[in-house]
């Protein structure tokens, strides 16, 4: 087992993890409650990672995080080849689960209960944080769920932008990846389980999430 691939993917995953519930959660918010100029165009762009090639994400995270982009050139700031580059890939492939899961359940929440909470005085933050958020927190939590999991499994935009450098940029993933082929075929085993382990709680755990509102409909008919 590579124990620092391990840690290492924990640690890129947390803080992707942090930023999809961040980002995710208010984009979530805004596409579900506002209509934004270009929506359509804004809304394409957050779910292109979903169709594009990892290979794609990595060069255009290349163009963004590399050499003459603002962030090096205005910054100074030199991202690539680190892990908080692997993070930042990790983010871009889990933010269109997280959005499209905090967008629906937020949608779904009744306007009634919004407006009653209008009437008592209360502020739109109040409203959101008091009553929108707890009563879509399933879903949000659902989309976190997946968008974590898509993160620890990114492979291909990380290999881009971060390299395959082991103890440094070395992910579970692009460890398993050199064990193969070193053909370490018991190291590569266990790491596989680990990983498929993770993901299969990950979305057991969606899945109790989605079972209770599942149950209310079939109970309604």
């Amino acid at each position: 087992m590579n124990w620092s691939a391990l840690t290492l993917s924990l640690q890129v995953t947390a803080v992707a993890t942090i930023t999809l519930f961040v980002i995710g959660l208010a984009l979530g918010v805004l596409l579900a409650r506002y209509r934004l100029p270009g929506q359509i165009i804004i809304e394409t762009a957050i779910f292109l990672p979903l169709v594009l090639p990892p290979s794609v994400i990595g060069y255009l995270l290349l163009l963004v995080l590399g050499r003459g982009s603002p962030i090096v050139e205005w910054f100074h700031v030199r991202l690539l080849f680190t892990w908080q580059s692997a993070a930042i890939a990790s983010a871009v492939v889990g933010l269109p689960l997280m959005v499209q899961s905090a967008r629906a359940a937020i949608a779904s929440v009744d306007h009634v209960l919004e407006n009653a909470a209008r009437t008592l005085g209360s502020s739109e933050l109040e409203i959101l944080w008091r009553v929108t958020l707890p009563l879509a927190r399933r879903g949000v939590i659902a989309g976190l769920i997946l968008g974590a999991a898509r993160a620890l499994g990114e492979f291909g935009a990380t290999l881009m932008v971060a390299g395959n450098i082991p103890g440094q940029t070395q992910t579970l993933p692009l460890a398993i990846y050199d064990a193969v082929q070193a053909q370490r075929y018991e190291q590569a085993r266990i790491m596989v389980i680990v990983m498929t382990s993770v993901a299969f709680v990950g979305l057991w755990c969606v899945r109790q999430l989605e079972l209770p509102q599942y149950h209310r409909k079939v109970d309604l008919r």
